[in-house]
């Protein structure tokens, strides 16, 4: 029943995904699926649908609610990776003061889908993945209550692990409570969207009803928090349509402006900040800056490769300004590995591509702490979260 993130697939897979089952989260997530082809997922058809499927979930027994307040363990194991975190209610009025800090800025056409989808089903249904700095005594806490056998536990497709178990003694939820309102701040890993949209459904609730308490559920958003030393982030790299004019030398001539260029006989990874992969025209090359980086006194975003790539190439070269805006550029996560770069160019659907070294934890911290930014798609965090195992229903 439970689902990848619905921001990680297109409708189309959303819709392969859930063929043949009618319990897939998908019809929650991405509910356009059950729509005829063509429909927009923004469409009120689609969120009127997420609601009934919702509640049909929940009358069929799929979905089942809690007697009373829980924390939960949740655990993911991906090979011999594993992370072990709290599935919380989180403070809304933490995330306005910043001390659930954020990294990214949002896009307000997301933040609006999601805010629309948690007010069609009246739960916020997918969880915001948020780190902490670790703490042993928090790690020492949570490993007690996951020493049994997990309440749930399923296996998603590429063998990921998620196991879930239910946290209901009043003395243990206490201590994990104390020691998370001891720590100075927690930090979005993954789930920008889902948590601006939660904070914009809770504005509205309050709003409408002015007497109500602050201990209100839409005044929460569902969280789950990982030690900064056990989650791992891949390689978010980046493919364009087009060379802005430019013919394959020529563009190359203009990337030796700024980079040291070294054709190589195989598909080329990263192995160090300040060196990228180039896919082009079937052959990969090894870009290395050609002037020096930001240094070390400079701010934390100023010195990440992401933005060394956009000011030294994506829009000096191809004139690719703001990434979340251009048409031009897209996206590809680490998981899917350097094949699908050479895939998306060598179709003629993408003219070239570029793979980047992955982004350290400590840059994210150090962004955040600082009150900035990163590029969009800075991180790409795996394993991920799955839609439909926890969610919290906005009483």
């Amino acid at each position: 029943m439970i689902a990848p993130p619905y921001d990680v697939v297109s409708t189309e897979e959303a819709r392969q995904w859930a063929e043949g089952n009618p319990w897939s989260f998908f019809h929650v997530s991405r509910p356009e699926i059950d729509l005829p082809p063509g429909a927009e997922a923004s469409a009120p058809e689609a969120y009127a649908k997420a609601a009934e499927n919702f509640t049909a979930m929940q009358e069929a027994g799929i979905l089942k609610r809690d007697p009373g307040p829980c924390f939960y363990v949740y655990r993911l194991t991906m090979g011999n990776h594993a992370q072990t975190g709290l599935v919380a209610a989180a403070s809304l009025a933490a995330y306005s003061t910043n001390r659930i800090r954020r990294h990214e800025s949002t896009n307000p056409d997301k933040v609006a889908d999601r805010a629309r989808q948690i007010k069609a089903v009246n739960a916020q249904t997918g969880p915001v993945m948020v780190v902490h700095r670790s703490q042993p005594t928090v790690d020492g806490l949570l490993n007690r209550a996951a020493e049994g056998p997990p309440d749930l536990e399923a296996t998603l497709d590429g063998g990921v692990v998620h196991a879930i178990w239910v946290i209901g003694d009043g003395g243990l939820m206490e201590s994990l409570a104390r020691e998370f309102d001891a720590m100075d701040a927690l930090y979005i890993a993954d789930g920008h969207h889902r948590s601006a949209a939660a904070a914009r459904v809770a504005e509205e609730r309050r709003a409408a009803n002015p007497s109500a308490g602050a201990e209100a559920s839409y005044n929460s958003v569902l969280v789950v928090s990982f030690p900064d030393d056990q989650v791992q982030i891949l390689d978010y790299n980046r493919v364009v349509r087009d060379l802005g004019g430019l013919d394959a030398d020529a563009f190359l001539g203009r990337v030796g402006e700024s980079f040291t260029v070294e054709a190589r006989p195989d598909p080329f990874r990263p192995g160090r900040r300040g060196e990228f992969g180039l896919y082009l025209d079937g052959r990969w090359y090894s870009l290395a800056l050609s002037r020096e980086p930001p240094p070390p006194s400079a701010a934390a975003v100023s010195r990440l490769d992401i933005n060394l790539l956009g000011e030294r190439l994506l829009e000096p070269v191809l004139g690719i300004v703001d990434p979340t805006l251009d048409s031009r550029i897209d996206f590809i996560g680490g998981i899917r590995g350097l094949e699908e770069l050479e895939r998306r160019v060598d179709s003629g659907e993408m003219a070239a591509a570029f793979a980047l070294f992955p982004t350290a934890i400590e840059d994210l911290l150090a962004v955040a702490d600082a009150g900035d930014f990163m590029p969009a798609k800075s991180t790409w965090f795996e394993p991920k979260l799955a839609d439909g195992l926890v969610s919290m229903v906005l009483d």
